[in-house]
Order: structure tokens, then sequence, then C-alpha cells
């Protein structure tokens, strides 16, 4: 046992002298010797530094559930709390009576195993590990919990993710689900195929953001947190005027109860089934609107734009589908190349 380091029970306390010179005991709260160690350091270290150190405190064996209650309140702030109160759920429905202090590694890992056992993928394994890391970020910053037991908590590595997944509907396809949508997600999907606005934007899309007089959707809570202009076509807007409004209620789309819909996925699956549409999700809408405007001819970084991604590597997924602008780009070369071998002979004669 090093000097300074005593045990009570399974906890180990420190003793060491204050900056009057008085002995001090506290309890360092763990049994774990390592860290009862880095924390006498850290206490003589401030001691050495001419600072009275504070004691640490006792923090409460809260469960898994009470973070949970905690942070949804806190994550209402965030602009993808639509998603993320989804993926709490699912994890207080896993970990909800497990105290936050006995959380680890295998128990993560474990749980990521079982996740893909169900036919989870990857990604969606992922977002729910990155939902319960922040998690006990903040439980930290909370004193929900000890620093220890987030340690452990971030040591579990992320799965590797298939992001190559590129599903598109063909013109005929697009026109079969929209004559399969309900009258409330028709103008839904036509916003998501005209925009390529992502489905959380949609749905949570207001009046006070949409221009119909000089056709344009400003975003000012995208997922990256930057401002996006989007033009309106004459289809789009057609719809937009057509969709019945409510001085009560901001939402461009919402229910009977005048509020905006947190899913449309019943409903959405309902029109693909019927369209005879299969392996097609509403964020593949997203994909269908990029892909058609490549193939149309226009420029990758103006689709970058549209999507509102940060950088080309993301849109570069749809590059391929652009065949013609890699011919363009050959006959420019031979064109240039034959005009200066032309002027090369022009000049030889003239030199003659």
């Amino acid at each position: 046992m090093a000097k300074g380091i005593f045990k009570r029970g399974n906890v180990y306390w420190l003793r060491y002298a204050g900056l009057d010179g008085s002995m001090i005991r506290e309890s360092a709260n763990t049994s774990k010797f390592k860290e009862a160690e880095a924390l006498l350091f850290e206490r003589k270290k401030l001691i050495h530094e001419g600072k009275q150190p504070e004691p640490v405190k006792k923090i409460v064996n809260y469960t898994f559930k009470q973070l949970a209650d905690q942070y949804l309140t806190w994550a209402e702030r965030q602009r993808s709390f639509r998603s993320k109160r989804g993926f709490i759920l699912q994890l207080v429905e896993a970990f909800g009576n497990i105290p936050v202090r006995r959380f680890n590694t295998m128990m993560l890992e474990q749980f990521q195993t079982e996740r893909m056992a169900k036919g989870n993928k990857p990604a969606t394994v992922n977002r729910l590990l990155a939902t319960i890391k922040h998690m006990f970020t903040k439980a930290v910053q909370w004193e929900m919990v000890e620093d220890f037991a987030f340690k452990k908590v971030r040591q579990v590595k992320l799965l590797q993710e298939n992001n190559r997944r590129l599903r598109y509907l063909p013109q005929e396809e697009c026109q079969a689900l929209l004559n399969n949508c309900d009258s409330h997600l028709y103008p839904i999907v036509v916003t998501a195929l005209n925009t390529g606005c992502r489905k959380a934007e949609i749905l949570s899309l207001k009046w006070e953001n949409v221009d119909l007089k000089h056709g344009f959707i400003l975003l000012d809570t995208t997922k990256n947190g930057e401002r996006r202009e989007i033009p309106i076509n004459t289809t789009l807007k057609s719809v937009l005027q057509s969709v019945k409004r409510r001085l009560d209620v901001p939402y461009v789309f919402f229910d009977h109860a005048g509020k905006s819909y947190n899913d449309v996925r019943r409903s959405f699956n309902t029109a693909c089934r019927k369209a005879g549409i299969k392996d097609f999700h509403f964020h593949d809408l997203r994909h269908t609107f990029a892909s058609h405007l490549v193939m149309a001819g226009v420029d990758i970084t103006s689709v970058k734009e549209l999507l509102g991604h940060k950088t080309l590597t993301m849109t570069l997924r749809y590059a391929h589908l652009a065949p013609s602008h890699k011919v363009r780009a050959v006959d420019l070369l031979d064109n240039a190349i034959n005009q200066k071998s032309t002027a090369q002979k022009l000049h030889s004669q003239e030199n003659r």
C-alpha cells in the first residue's frame, strides 16, 4: 500500500497534509487502487501549487433510467432530437434499471453483438453506441457517475459501416410511389423528391422558412448546423400552395391534432408495398433527388450544396451516374489539343 492510501471496507481513502499543515482524510470513492493513487497525486500537486483541493463529492447510485430522463430533457435543444429520442428509449429498454457506475466495456460489446444478431445494421448499432457514449459524457459533467465508468464506456469501438448503399428510384417508380401515397403523405414525398431534404428537416419544416414568392426554402437548423437555401421548383410550388394551412399551426405538415409528425414510416412502407417497390427507405428519396440531378448533368459541386454536405466525399458517391461528364471532358481535351496542333501547323507554314 502506497503512503497516504488506506482502505475502509472495499473503498480506498486518501490521507495528505493540507495547505495549513493539517491532516486531511477523504474517500476516493473507488475500489480501484490505481484510481485512488492517481487522485492522491492530483491532490498533492494542487497543494504544491498553493491550491486547496476540493473533496470528491459522494455520488448517488443513479440508474440508467434516471440518467436517460435527465438526458431526454437536455436533448430537446438538439437538432437531432427526433431520432435521438428513439435511440434513448431503446437503450432504456435494454439497460433501464442497471446502475450507471456498473457499466463496463464487456457489457456494451455484448450489447453490440446482440443487436447485430437481431438483424440491426452496423450503422444502427453505432448510433446507439454514440448516444450512450454522449450520455455518459453528460453524466460525468452532471456528477451522476464517476469518471472511471465513462472511461470503460469510451473504450468500446464503433463497428465498421458499409456506407456504399445507393438506392434510388427511376422516373417510373417515382410516379408509382406518388400514385400510392395517402393524402397526408403525398406532399411530404413530393417535397423530399424535389428538395433532397432529410426526413427530420421536412417533418419539422415551418411556413416561416418557406418563401413561395421568391421560390426558396431556408433551412437554418440542418444536421450540419449550417443554413441551407433550397430552390422551389414549379412542381413543389404547386403542391405547397395546395397544402391546407392553419393559423394556429406553424408547421407545413401536421397531424389532426395540429402537431408535426414524429414519423411517417408506416404510411410510407404501405405506399411502397402498393407500388411494388422493395428495399426502399424514406432516406432513399434523398438519394433519388441527388441521382437524378447528376444524371441530368448538374455539376457535383451544385449537388453538394443542395444536399448540404460539408465536403465532396459524400457527394462523390453519385459521380458514377454521370459518365457523360467524362466523355465531355475528354472531348474538350481533344479539341484543345487539335486546336493547338492546327495553330502550330499554320505558324510553321507562315515561317516557310
